[in-house]
């Protein structure tokens, strides 16, 4: 396949009106939220009539950590449901972050929830708490199903901690993870059959229902019906695998009416190259040159088993391919003066938006050594077609490392405190750059960065 040839386009869509909404969603998302949770502490209020004793207390507070883990499990799902809107507006990795941070609280919820609710009745009927623990398991309606709902999630809570991930790969962690519906769906039942806001309040019922329904849609559709429909419909197969430095690949995909995709500069979509031992697994990979109709390409560096088997793929691989997602894209900035830095194969992204970015466009490419400098004579290309500045640092040979401070970069571009900047790369670089931003005067709300650590 023919390299691209490089000329100025113009980004996507106008920032201005996309920057106030997504400015705007966060905010609106979290006031839903805890919206939703104070709906849920007001139908405990109202049918409670009086809480007395510590048979009482312990018992009403299990109902409330009980009712806010349930409705807690429904928005952890929906977060992570890949509505377009959420993803766009909020940006996968703050949707992820949001979810690991509610998973948290939620572990906890249920743990109250289950110690204080065996605490209170154990005081109520007077027995022990070994004898109240069995008659609840045993006796009590979908109770036993509620008991491996919570072992399951609390086995994924475990895993879920950084310690555990870090010795793990992505995709046995990813499909672990998906215990977390099974959990869910197990747990369910117990809710209606025993709950007390339940049990008397058909109205209440009607909504918990509409809330959980409402979620598996969203799932059902986002996470599983639209990949296949678009699998079916754009019939991606790879056509070539080209190095592009050491351990790095251009993967070029062609597939059918991609124009409806509308996958913007800056996102990432999930790949499941249909190959022996990539089949079962889907990876992000942002798209490293602007979607084209008929032909897109990622560009990937061997980082682990998956990617690094990407530089073996046979031309006619059939892919599927989820997204695009994230919201790292021109809508987050102004579109008057940008500079995008980046580090390693975190090239990937900046290289689209450098391409289209409107306005003045600084890139700083950093890399270990001048061959891992991946898609450079592109990047001079489009320097070169646009007028823009394309800055390289390599940490080797030292004579031309340039330290991530804010002393260089105000050397480099000395009104770095106008600008909008982007950043993708290891985090321990991306950590540097945001502090040295932050120090050289650039506003928080302008820095823009999005991780791939979900």
């Amino acid at each position: 396949m023919a390299t691209p040839t490089y000329e100025r386009r113009a980004a996507p869509c106008g920032p201005p009106v996309r920057l106030r909404a997504q400015r705007f969603l966060p905010f609106a998302v979290h006031a839903l939220i805890w919206s939703g949770a104070a709906a849920v502490l007001g139908l405990w209020w109202s049918d409670t009539t009086s809480v007395v004793g510590p048979a009482g207390w312990l018992t009403g507070a299990g109902r409330i950590t009980g009712l806010l883990a349930g409705y807690a499990c429904a928005v952890l799902l929906a977060l992570m449901a890949r509505v377009p809107l959420l993803d766009r507006g909020i940006g996968t990795d703050r949707l992820a972050r949001w979810h690991a941070l509610g998973g948290r609280y939620t572990v906890s919820l249920v743990l109250a929830h289950t110690l204080l609710i065996i605490w209170g009745y154990t005081l109520t009927s007077r027995s022990t708490v070994v004898d109240q623990t069995r008659t609840l398991v045993l006796q009590y309606p979908d109770m036993l199903k509620a008991t491996a709902g919570f072992v399951l999630l609390l086995a994924t809570g475990v895993l879920s901690a950084r310690a555990a991930r870090r010795r793990m790969s992505y995709e046995t962690w990813h499909y672990l993870h998906f215990a977390t519906y099974l959990a869910v769906f197990l747990a369910f039942g117990h809710q209606l059959a025993n709950g007390a806001d339940f049990v008397t309040n058909p109205a209440a019922r009607v909504a918990w229902y509409a809330l959980f329904l409402t979620v598996a849609v969203l799932l059902v559709w986002f996470r599983f019906l639209v990949p296949v429909r678009r699998a079916l419909r754009h019939r991606l197969s790879v056509t070539e695998v080209r190095p592009e430095a050491p351990g790095v690949v251009s993967v070029y995909l062609t597939g059918e009416r991609l124009e409806e995709l509308a996958a913007e500069p800056g996102q990432f979509l999930r790949w499941r190259f249909l190959a022996p031992g990539l089949w079962w697994t889907a990876n992000p990979y942002s798209l490293s040159a602007p979607a084209h109709p008929r032909f897109l390409r990622i560009t990937v560096k061997a980082a682990g088993t998956h990617s690094a088997a990407l530089a073996r793929l046979a031309p006619g691989t059939r892919v599927w391919a989820e997204g695009p997602y994230g919201g790292f894209t021109a809508a987050r900035g102004t579109g008057r003066k940008t500079l995008l830095i980046g580090g390693g194969v975190g090239i990937t992204p900046l290289r689209t938006l450098f391409e289209t970015l409107p306005g003045d466009v600084t890139l700083m490419y950093r890399a270990r050594r001048p061959h891992d400098l991946a898609l450079r004579d592109e990047l001079d290309a489009i320097a070169a077609a646009r007028g823009a500045r394309v800055l390289y640092a390599v940490d080797e040979p030292a004579s031309h490392s340039v330290p991530l401070t804010a002393r260089a970069l105000l050397r480099l571009v000395p009104d770095v405190a106008d600008h909008d900047v982007y950043l993708c790369g290891p985090p321990g670089m991306t950590d540097a750059a945001r502090r040295a931003l932050r120090t050289a005067g650039v506003p928080r709300h302008r820095i823009h960065h999005e991780s791939f650590a979900f």
